[in-house]
């Protein structure tokens, strides 16, 4: 089948604020698609070309955080509420990719850095180790071009007093964190909901898929 060809011209804005835009795609003659996103409608991915496609950075990074301590490890997620569920879904630390941080050596890892101490309170050491898990992944593709780049930072603590989700700013919202061992990981993913009975997002998933596999050892 022969792939659409999409132009600036075959886009038209829907609506377009500050925090999201809705365009319509006429992918052919009489033929829409819609899609929404963070970008501006001038910016959204379907007119990049192919190379600028794979030059491309996430929107947003999501870091699987394993903390090592006293000689264990656990994976640390976050109980944040996400307006659209309407729920405190159990989540990894996450947040958008700032124009600042494109411009510096590894735009990944420096997100990755910011957002873990903003919404955990841990600062990630020059000795601690840090992954690229993956560059760039999208979440719904059916519906938005949001990406999301995933790192994950393997943290060695000498005890958990750090962590705080007092640095949350603007609209987030946190019910405070867990801290899985690979047992209670596991137990999760074969759940499919958290300890409360509560579903959680394709990223959780991912953390939870990615600890217990011991990729990052």
């Amino acid at each position: 089948m022969e792939r659409p060809n999409i132009t600036k011209d075959c886009i038209k804005t829907v609506t377009e604020n500050k925090f999201f835009s809705m365009v319509d795609i006429q992918y052919a003659p009489g033929k829409h698609y819609f899609s929404t996103g963070r970008h501006k409608p001038e910016e959204i991915v379907a007119v990049k070309t192919t190379e600028e496609f794979k030059e491309m950075l996430p929107d947003a990074i999501t870091c699987f955080v394993i903390l090592k301590c006293k000689g264990e490890s656990r994976l640390l997620l976050l109980k944040e509420f996400r307006y659209p569920t309407g729920q405190f879904l159990v989540s990894p630390p996450a947040g958008l990719m700032d124009p600042e941080d494109k411009n510096l050596p590894n735009p990944h890892f420096a997100t990755a850095i910011r957002e873990i101490k903003e919404e955990t309170g841990i600062d990630v050491k020059d000795t601690d180790k840090l992954i690229l898990v993956n560059p760039l992944a999208f979440s719904s593709p059916g519906m938005t071009d949001e990406s999301n780049g995933l790192v994950c930072a393997v943290v060695e603590l000498d005890d958990y007093s750090s962590l705080t989700e007092d640095g949350a700013v603007g609209s987030e919202c946190f019910d405070g964190h867990m801290l899985l061992s690979k047992e209670e990981a596991r137990e999760m993913l074969n759940r499919g909901k958290d300890e409360d009975g509560i579903f959680y997002s394709i990223f959780t998933w991912a953390a939870l898929m990615y600890f217990v596999s011991g990729m990052w050892e």
